[in-house]
């Protein structure tokens, strides 16, 4: 099945709550799960609500990784959106659940833009020529 991305939900349920609670560590550990999925990172954004909780997106050429968490619970909710062949979300995942001590993640898999069949693969981004043609 040829699609044009990959969409893994994540959810980190039974984490440390303070690997959840605290800014830098969050916002730290989503740049290098962007990394370990060997992503080209673009912009990083995170907002810290009071008394607790996060929310934060690293957007990616690829994409991007969004987090929201409730310490409180123990709980946070990952997408790991990324397009093409080039990167590894499955690493991103692995990284976060490791990082914020997830005793019981759920990670699910989606197709997103799923396109006929093509006798090629899919460019990850479109070239110059490309965009020139459709203008």
């Amino acid at each position: 099945m040829h699609a044009l991305g990959k969409h893994l939900l994540v959810d980190l349920r039974d984490c440390r709550p303070e690997a959840i609670r605290d800014l830098g560590l969050v916002k730290d550990a989503m740049v290098r799960a962007a990394k370990a999925a060997s992503a080209t990172i673009v912009d990083v954004s995170f907002h810290e609500f009071s008394p607790f909780g996060i929310s934060g997106m690293v957007v990616i050429a690829e994409s991007h990784l969004s987090i929201h968490t409730w310490p409180e619970y123990g709980y946070a909710a990952v997408d790991i959106f990324t397009c093409g062949d080039l990167i590894d979300p499955e690493k991103a995942a692995a990284y976060l659940i490791e990082r914020f001590e997830s005793r019981n993640p759920q990670v699910m898999e989606m197709k997103r833009g799923i396109l006929p069949p093509f006798n090629e693969r899919l460019p990850h981004k479109v070239s110059g020529d490309a965009v020139d043609s459709y203008v």
